[in-house]
């Protein structure tokens, strides 16, 4: 295990493919995906639950923004949402699987768990990621801003790497449901005891904090910082994280490794 999460964060994580809309290779597709592969950098996607419980890899909640459909991802079944393209380039939607069958262990993967924040944490749904990522043959985890999902992948099955996703958890759109002492809470990552995160992945803006920082230099938690877009991020990350989340620059480019 310790060795898959050294190959995680040899390399900067290219944050949902190394993408760039205004050529038109949109975030979370196939092409950014093999450009990231072809560049070796590791990749972070996300995925959303769709009707029937598979997972696609998309960031957004709705479809509006960047494909050509409307509507919420979790009410569409799978082979619809694959039919659907991108709004620009040649992409459609894809599937968790079909992005290992294009990777196939050629680059480290962090697939980030979308949370629809509910009561059950969509456990069925964590634990079926969870057995893909134990079935792929190459280094893999997951992470997700969500403790209880968190909770739910150690707890079918602690082998795969898992993280913990968090920020400084001020008052907005994200964190409306959440009293001061849940953000509190989620700010120093105080549900660690409880999730056992294998790694932090922190918001670059909100570093340093004192959770973060501790399990990091106390518990020897590496820390990959999200997402560094400019040089004063970078410099930040190399003081207070082990490896970035970029986007918007080749770090090859840039000065390679942290």
């Amino acid at each position: 295990m310790t060795t898959d999460l050294e190959a995680i964060f040899a390399r900067p994580v290219a944050h949902r493919g190394y993408h760039d809309a205004d050529n038109g290779v949109i975030e979370n597709s196939p092409t950014a995906v093999a450009q990231a592969v072809e560049k070796g950098f590791a990749i972070e996607v996300d995925v959303q639950e769709t009707a029937d419980g598979e997972a696609l890899v998309f960031h957004d909640y709705t479809l509006d923004r960047l494909a050509e459909g409307n509507g919420k991802v979790i009410d569409v079944p799978s082979h619809e949402l694959v039919q659907i393209h991108m709004k620009t380039g040649t992409d459609k939607l894809w599937l968790l699987q079909e992005l290992f069958e294009l990777v196939e262990g050629k680059v480290p993967l962090v697939v980030e768990i979308k949370s629809l924040m509910r009561r059950d944490a969509q456990g069925d749904f964590v634990r079926r990621v969870t057995d893909q990522i134990s079935a792929y043959q190459g280094p893999a985890c997951l992470k997700t801003f969500d403790p209880d999902m968190l909770s739910h992948a150690k707890n079918h099955n602690s082998d795969v790497l898992r993280g913990i996703v968090a920020d400084g958890a001020e008052p907005g759109p994200q964190y409306t449901r959440f009293s001061r002492t849940d953000r509190f809470i989620l700010r120093h990552l105080l549900h660690a005891p409880r999730t056992r995160p294998h790694f932090i992945s922190y918001g670059i803006k909100d570093l340093p904090r004192v959770g973060p920082s501790l399990l990091r230099s106390v518990f020897k938690l590496p820390l990959m910082a999200w997402t560094v877009k400019t040089r004063d991020q970078r410099d930040t990350a190399a003081r207070y994280a082990d490896q970035i989340v970029f986007e918007g620059f080749d770090p090859d480019k840039s000065g390679g490794n942290l």
